[in-house]
């Protein structure tokens, strides 16, 4: 088997229904520096464009990628049995009525296509009591085992104190938790001037910021039954990792600059943080042989970012394949990484 642990979804509604438009595009936090609004393609098909920062374009979602049937079609020609889905970023400010509907819509996909497209429920990560029973719901009625959030909420990180009651509340079971990169992170000024600098590698700057807040803060001795899984392989964790836990050193140095021989803060990121690699080829053969060799196999998880190109999932199970790693490695990426940590079966 396997299993694209990244298939965006985004209700087709959105783009056929008003009603449906509005509610979207009115909940876009535009006093807060994001923007969004609707275009016609030149063959007349509708795109939702949102701005991070307004006037800089950081996501995109066009009518009719988001249909069953052809997400089906795809899985089927990449010979991938079953995908994750996620919400595209666009969940950082959606209110809990909206998530609600997308909790439902995804639901839907997962019965029409006889499961195999997995979904993970959506909630904003507010202490309210009707965000608890939607997770409650969505755990007991939707029979979703895991959640989806964003690396950042406006300008804070998962580590912060308002967040509090609601890890509280997923840490009363073990959850796996996917953690989506944001377009920019919080402090993203020098980055977005130009696209590429500002769409992948900014992405890359939120997702390591997120993971050195959430292993430097403690976070998982709070909340040992929570496992976090990021995308885009963690913003290049394997190039970061030793870097930020570095080793005591041999020689005698007058001040010590660095904390060094923390153990537990590397123990608590090798125990609970995981791998996703948002779309294999762009990282490259030798990137992700590195990925492998420094994060271990066991710890990272396929993914494709489908719809945002169609040839990372068309292409991406043989690119995994062609990589110079054992076949047991290459299962474990493609299939029982996703298999574990989302209980799929």
């Amino acid at each position: 088997m396997i299993i694209d642990a990244n298939m965006y979804w985004f209700p087709e509604s959105v783009f056929e229904n008003e009603t449906d438009l509005h509610r979207f595009l009115s909940e876009i936090p535009r006093n807060y520096g994001t923007n969004g609004y609707l275009k016609v393609n030149d063959n007349g098909t509708r795109q939702i464009v949102i701005e991070k920062p307004t006037g800089y374009q950081s996501l995109n979602y066009v009518q009719g990628d988001y249909q069953v049937e052809t997400m089906l079609a795809d899985l089927d020609e990449a010979g991938v049995e079953k995908a994750v889905l996620k919400i595209p970023g666009c969940h950082e400010w959606m209110s809990l009525a909206t998530c609600k509907i997308f909790n439902d819509g995804m639901a839907d996909y997962q019965k029409r296509s006889g499961g195999r497209l997995v979904p993970l429920m959506v909630v904003p990560p507010q202490d309210d009591p009707a965000v608890f029973a939607e997770i409650d719901r969505c755990r007991n009625e939707l029979g979703m085992t895991g959640v989806q959030m964003c690396a950042h909420y406006g300008d804070y990180y998962l580590d912060d104190a308002q967040f509090a009651p609601f890890f509280r509340k997923l840490n009363e079971q073990p959850t796996t938790v996917y953690v989506h990169h944001v377009p920019v992170p919080v402090e993203n000024k020098m980055l977005c001037d130009y696209n590429n600098l500002r769409r992948s590698y900014g992405r890359c700057v939120d997702q390591a910021t997120a993971i050195g807040r959430e292993v430097f803060s403690g976070f998982f001795e709070k909340y040992p039954n929570l496992t976090f899984v990021h995308s885009m392989l963690g913003g290049g964790f394997f190039a970061l990792s030793s870097m930020l836990f570095p080793q005591q050193s041999k020689a005698k140095d007058k001040v010590q600059r660095f904390e060094v021989g923390q153990s537990n803060v590397k123990e608590q990121y090798e125990q609970h943080i995981y791998f996703e690699m948002s779309h294999a080829q762009p990282w490259g053969k030798e990137q992700l042989e590195c990925a492998v060799k420094v994060l271990g196999a066991d710890h990272i998880v396929f993914g494709t970012s489908y719809p945002v190109r169609r040839e990372w999932l068309l292409g991406g199970p043989a690119f995994v394949q062609a990589l110079d790693i054992t076949d047991e490695e290459k299962d474990l990426i493609l299939c029982k990484n996703a298999q574990r940590l989302y209980n799929i079966q």
